[in-house]
């Protein structure tokens, strides 16, 4: 997908069984999430929601729908985390990391793992 597609939180939760289990049918999208104590007409919405914005394809299969998604897992989480350090940081990684940093405890892995990505840029430069 070229354009990125808006996808609210409810929407990326149905996106999620189907990057893990699709393509579905809608009954097997609905029971997954029906577990979750959400209501069918709002599964139904939002896979509808999903087709309108083109994030899922349906397939008409016999008497029932089969979903998959268009969009990928990696392509939203592109779109969301440009978003994030876009409106939160200026558009900028070290503020995000400085950030959390500050605000949340890092492992030691985790800072051996940044340590690890920084100077792998250094080396591709």
């Amino acid at each position: 997908m070229k354009n990125a597609v808006s996808v609210s939180d409810a929407e990326s939760r149905v996106l999620e069984v189907l990057w893990r289990q699709g393509p579905l049918s809608s009954d097997r999208v609905i029971a997954a999430l029906t577990q979750e104590n959400w209501e069918v007409s709002t599964i139904k919405t939002l896979l509808a929601r999903l087709v309108r914005k083109r994030a899922l394809r349906a397939r008409k299969e016999g008497r029932r729908f089969i979903y998959s998604a268009v969009l990928t897992r990696e392509q939203w989480v592109t779109t969301e985390s440009e978003g994030l350090l876009s409106r939160l940081f200026e558009g900028r990684l070290a503020p995000l990391v400085q950030h959390f940093s500050q605000h949340r405890r890092l492992s030691k892995a985790d800072v051996a793992e940044l340590k690890r990505v920084i100077e792998e840029l250094d080396d591709g430069q």
